[in-house]
């Protein structure tokens, strides 16, 4: 367990600055003096903790069909119902007043002191994760002018073009994993990704994998953009060692649910969050649980689960999860427009004793036990999808001579997935049995004629509990193949496919940021749409 002081690192002072580094740092560096705390480690914990990972389940995970909201109640009436409202669509741009920020005052703390080398350069890695998290949600975004408003009074920075900020995010990557040192600061104490235990050698070991397996997530975003520059940065990737194992997940877990020494108390997962107050509005889409059923999947009962009565799903123990009882919410309808013609109809209400339509409909629920318990972790780089992103880079001969086969990263990655399952709470030990694991190889055998469909339909599941995730890489991949939410015809304007390809900016930055605002919209080709492609999309 680790150390008290990371637990309580919920908020820090606002006064803390931030900014970008090499690359754009002669322009950024800042003389501004940061106020010092008793160790800048803390920041570290802090910095960890308020991972953006996931996306939210009503946002991109409604995207990309892994969930339906079919009741257009305010906050749900954003992506499900094809609609652009601010507040709910407007996304993550709270990142540069939160873990951006920290992690730029974590930085100016430790840049000079060479006892802090790791934890310099570990900042500088997850500040770079955050900002291709950024770019991946917008395109064009504040960077090189970010967060100056305190250093040089520079209220209204520019919008960097998004690719010009993945150049200098591959650098930033690749020279912070270069510099990490085991014969330097050990920081696993600070470390919600590690043991508090661990040695400086498994730290940086962890720490290097995590970078590479980073930085091969954004070589394969270049893959629709730029094959060679795709090959070329996978290749560097791969050589300088990615994620081996389940060991190397960069998971954060609730010390009070299923776990390990990295847990920590308290941890919100943000599920409360979603499921709170409103737990029948959300239903299992179904595109994904037409899929889990045809290979009958052994995740299926950890992910979906039916209930008598929707609107009492946090307080039911013993869902049925039997994977035949399972049918996902069809895409395009609402409460309002599911009736008896429409394929995947079931009745509307959950049990015979239900007679108000407010109490739920008749469809999965994610299960609350288990995926959808407060007490689940949240995954942000997974070993899974580090195999399976492998696979593809096999299949399309990124790889250098010695690697594995396409078909033996699809299998690893599969498996990965499976055993990630036992740090859920109420999960069965193995999560999923040896024999099971072998029966769904089976099923999903892989074919080098449908390879990229197949290899990228599994990271769809894996990414079932990230859906920031599953919507990047099927925006890159093109798979599965999802039909269109048909709700409206919003996204079809602007040469749109159907699809959210981006989330539009805040209007407060249309309002209080007009020049940039406008200057980025243009450079993105037009209005604000939800359907204008980032750069690694086109």
């Amino acid at each position: 367990m680790k150390n008290l002081s990371r637990i309580i690192l919920i908020a820090l002072p606002l006064f803390f600055m931030a900014g970008c580094d090499e690359g754009f740092e002669e322009a950024n560096t800042s003389p501004t003096f940061i106020p010092k705390i008793s160790d800048p480690g803390l920041l570290l914990t802090n910095i960890l903790r308020n991972t953006s990972a996931g996306g939210g389940w009503q946002g991109e995970s409604t995207i990309v069909q892994h969930f339906v909201l079919p009741y257009n109640l305010g906050t749900t009436a954003g992506y499900q119902f094809n609609e652009n409202v601010d507040g709910t669509n407007s996304g993550p741009f709270g990142l540069y007043t939160g873990t951006i920020r920290t992690s730029q005052a974590l930085m100016d703390m430790t840049k000079d002191d060479p006892a802090r080398t790791n934890l310099y350069n570990m900042a500088k890695i997850w500040r770079a994760y955050h900002f291709m998290y950024l770019v991946d949600h917008y395109g064009d975004v504040p960077y090189s002018e970010a967060q100056k408003a305190q250093t040089e009074g520079l209220f209204y920075p520019k919008y960097d073009k998004g690719a010009d900020i993945y150049d200098d995010l591959y650098k930033q990557i690749k020279e912070a994993t270069a510099a990490l040192d085991p014969a330097k600061d050990n920081n696993s104490r600070f470390d919600i990704f590690m043991s508090a235990t661990g040695t400086t050698a498994t730290e940086i070991t962890f720490w290097k994998r995590l970078g590479n397996s980073l930085l091969l997530r954004l070589g394969m975003r270049y893959t629709k953009a730029d094959l060679n520059k795709a090959k070329t940065i996978v290749q560097e990737a791969y050589n300088g060692g990615v994620m081996q194992s389940n060991a190397d997940n960069v998971v954060i877990v609730n010390s009070t649910g299923a776990g390990n020494a990295t847990a920590i108390t308290g941890y919100n997962n943000g599920r409360n969050g979603v499921f709170g107050t409103n737990v029948f509005n959300y239903y299992l889409a179904k595109p994904l649980i037409d899929f889990l059923k045809s290979t009958n999947d052994p995740r299926t009962k950890y992910i979906s689960a039916k209930y008598n009565n929707p609107g009492s799903a946090l307080t039911i123990t013993n869902p049925d999860t039997t994977v035949a009882a399972q049918f996902g919410f069809p895409i395009g309808y609402s409460d309002a427009t599911i009736t008896p013609s429409v394929p995947g109809y079931r009745d509307r209400n959950a049990a015979p004793a239900i007679t108000s339509a407010a109490s739920g409909l008749n469809y999965s629920q994610v299960n609350m036990r288990v995926t959808g318990s407060t007490l689940a972790p949240v995954f942000v780089i997974t070993n899974a999808q580090t195999k399976l992103l492998l696979a593809e880079a096999a299949f399309r001969g990124f790889l250098p001579a010695g690697a594995k086969t396409a078909k033996e990263y699809y299998d690893e990655g599969i498996i990965a997935s499976m055993d990630s399952y036992s740090l859920f709470p109420n999960t069965l030990t193995p999560a999923v049995s040896t024999a099971s694991k072998n029966g769904y190889l089976n099923r999903v055998a892989y074919n080098p004629a449908t390879a990229l469909q197949q290899i990228n339909t599994q990271y769809w599941v894996e990414c079932f509990t990230n859906g920031d995730e599953a919507w990047n890489n099927f925006r890159r991949s093109g798979f599965p193949v999802l039909a269109r939410n048909t709700f409206n015809d919003n996204l079809l304007v602007g040469g749109g496919d159907g699809f959210i390809r981006r989330f539009s900016y805040p209007l407060a930055e249309q309002s209080n940021n007009t020049a940039s605002y406008q200057a980025a919209v243009s450079a993105l080709g037009g209005p604000d749409y939800l359907t204008t492609r980032v750069f690694w999309d086109k």
